[in-house]
């Protein structure tokens, strides 16, 4: 069952409104918006849904649309990453309350994360970053002339091919995002794409994401932080990554196996960042309420979906068919209280009914 979102409109610095989707209940994860994002409607099965239902399970988890995209605002004159980090520092404010938070940043929301955190260091109580990058395309130091023309050629192609009806254009960036997606989600990312924003903003974003520089403000982030990043990422190159957390003092970095720029529910990448992320939140403690407990049959079986295997994968492994699978995994999330088997997951990782 999909988790219930509350809709908001939140008025920024300088007028313009911000679309915000709250789930669940608990501690604040606010997610700092990236481009191409639309809080309504959720697709299920996206990386989108997979988030909501990980963090909602037990936190109050805040996901909200940039400018220009979405449901915000669609026609706005100002597009800077420093408006982007005022857009963020409105919805803390909103559902931040008096309690320090979780701030969680996805590729380029990542730069805008540690920009808050740097500026707003009372704020934040811990820090995720994914993919994140500290410099890009226009800001190095010392740009090479072909890497800067690359940024030039995204550029065009976002203002010649986005209102395009055919793919072409738009495929380059579904290539690079995904690689190892599968021809449905191709289309799918492809059709966000559409949706999400028109050519102009497309381009324009495209303008300020390239020139973000925030190796000062990550000598600054004085929070716990995690960041995970894919060893083969084909849009943001594995050394950014970790350049971005060497930046930060103390940081944690984990590097996981994969090649998409967005991890995919069902791959390793999104496995191994529910797994570090769990553990970085101190997920291992015992909460309150009725003690729960599973058969053995179901504590392996929700083990293997920890791990990111499919029901086929996991019959093939233990010698069932698919249909018992499907049938433990049911029996485990009645006897957890729990809607999903993400919300299962996490539940039993808490209560040690299942290993990290």
């Amino acid at each position: 069952m999909q988790a219930r979102s509350e809709i908001r409109f939140v008025t920024s610095f300088d007028g313009v409104q911000i679309a915000t989707a709250r789930y669940g209940s608990g501690p604040l994860v606010l997610k700092a918006a990236t481009w191409l994002t639309h809080i309504d409607p959720v697709a299920p099965g996206t990386t989108q849904q997979a988030l909501i239902d990980e963090f909602s399970a037990a936190h109050t988890y805040v996901e909200y649309d940039t400018r220009g995209c979405g449901l915000s605002q669609r026609r706005v004159d100002d597009l800077s990453f420093e408006s982007w980090v005022r857009d963020l520092e409105a919805v803390a404010d909103t559902y931040g309350g008096h309690e320090p938070f979780t701030l969680l940043g996805f590729t380029c929301g990542a730069g805008v994360a540690v920009e808050y955190a740097a500026r707003h260091p009372e704020r934040v109580r811990n820090l995720i970053l994914f993919g994140g990058f500290a410099t890009s395309y226009y800001s190095t130091s010392h740009p090479d002339p072909a890497v800067r023309r690359e940024g030039d050629l995204m550029r065009e192609l976002a203002a010649v091919g986005w209102g395009n009806s055919s793919p072409a254009f738009r495929q380059v960036f579904v290539s690079r995002f995904l690689p190892d997606a599968s021809p449905q989600q191709w289309a799918a990312f492809d059709k966000l794409q559409r949706e999400t924003c028109s050519p102009d903003v497309a381009a324009r974003y495209l303008q300020s994401l390239y020139g973000i520089n925030v190796k000062d403000a990550a000598r600054r982030v004085r929070c716990p932080a995690l960041l995970l990043h894919p060893k083969d990422d084909q849009m943001v190159p594995f050394e950014q990554g970790r350049r971005l957390a060497s930046l930060i003092p103390g940081a944690r970095f984990a590097p996981l196996d994969g090649r998409n720029h967005i991890p995919l529910p069902t791959e390793p990448a999104f496995a191994g960042f529910l797994r570090e992320a769990r553990d970085f939140l101190g997920s291992s403690q015992v909460p309150d309420g009725p003690v729960a407990s599973l058969t053995p049959r179901q504590a392996e079986v929700l083990s293997r979906i920890a791990l990111g295997n499919t029901d086929k994968d996991i019959a093939r492994m233990l010698g069932l068919s698919p249909r018992t699978v499907e049938m433990h995994a049911g029996s485990a999330l009645k006897a957890l209280g729990c809607r999903t088997r993400a919300e299962a997951v996490l539940r039993a990782t808490r209560l040690r009914l299942i290993p990290h």
